[in-house]
């Protein structure tokens, strides 16, 4: 359904860290930066990446936005939320952990990056 996700960052450098920490964790390799200073990872499925944006403005989180990362187990799902936090991130929501509700089984991991956007690792149970 997407073809890729990008988000503003006024820090790259730290967000890079944080990102390549996190994403490393769910078994991706490290984002390389193009000529315009735009940082990528690429997946088989798709592209995450972090900007400056482009305006001359500072990067902003969303207000109930939210960018949800898979991950293949809890275990993964936990790795990746400790990577965050060793990089910068800071955990909201509740803790890592099952949620139930709309016929689903979900095992999340909540975050917000350096530039404070809300993301979030997700295992289908």
């Amino acid at each position: 359904m997407f073809s890729h996700i990008m988000l503003g960052a006024n820090d790259l450098e730290a967000s890079k860290a944080f990102y390549d920490a996190t994403l490393g964790a769910l078994g991706h390799k490290p984002g390389f930066m193009d000529p315009k200073g735009r940082v990528f990872w690429m997946t088989p499925t798709g592209i995450f990446s972090i900007s400056i944006p482009i305006d001359g403005e500072p990067a902003t989180c969303a207000n109930g936005g939210t960018v949800g990362f898979a991950a293949a187990s809890p275990e993964e799902a936990d790795a990746w939320h400790a990577a965050g936090l060793a990089n910068g991130g800071v955990s909201i929501e509740d803790a890592p952990g099952v949620r139930e509700g709309a016929g689903m089984n979900l095992y999340l991991a909540y975050l917000r990056d350096p530039a404070g956007n809300k993301i979030c690792a997700m295992h289908r149970l």
